[in-house]
């Protein structure tokens, strides 16, 4: 079961939100209730609620009708999400996983995997990448694996 947040670690639902509104900050240089609700697929209210929750924790600063900004605490946050994402996008690409299926896994189980977890993931990654042989080998294997 999955550890209860804490003041250190936002809620799953938390998470997404800050690394939507990194990833809008990015793309558009700032983050708007509008904007974060419709690439969330959720009404504007429940955006609302949770930035005010997320300034409240100090995640943010959120002034009505003006926009928010992530704090760093905030940005600290959003940042290792995004690297958990890209780290697991890698490694499932290695695996030759298809990019759809790559999505759904990636947003399935990656609040669910401590930081050791994913460590080691990268480092395997790490290790495929310097080791293509090592790589196709394992591929080969689960081409008969699949077959018998």
């Amino acid at each position: 079961m999955r550890p209860a947040p804490t003041a250190t670690r936002p809620s799953q639902s938390a998470e997404d939100y800050l690394e939507r509104i990194q990833e809008l900050m990015e793309e558009k240089g700032y983050a708007r209730v509008v904007d974060i609700a419709s690439s969330l697929k959720v009404k504007q209210a429940s955006v609302t609620s949770m930035v005010q929750k997320l300034a409240e924790q100090g995640y943010l600063n959120y002034e009505k009708y003006r926009g928010l900004i992530l704090t760093d605490k905030g940005r600290t946050v959003a940042l290792r999400i995004q690297e958990r994402h890209a780290t697991l996008s890698r490694f499932f690409s290695l695996l030759g996983l298809d990019a759809a299926t790559q999505q759904a896994d990636i947003e399935g189980i990656e609040h669910h995997l401590s930081p050791e977890t994913v460590t080691c993931l990268a480092d395997l990654a790490e290790f495929f990448e310097k080791n293509p042989a090592v790589l196709e080998r394992f591929g080969k294997s689960r081409g008969k694996a699949r077959r018998g």
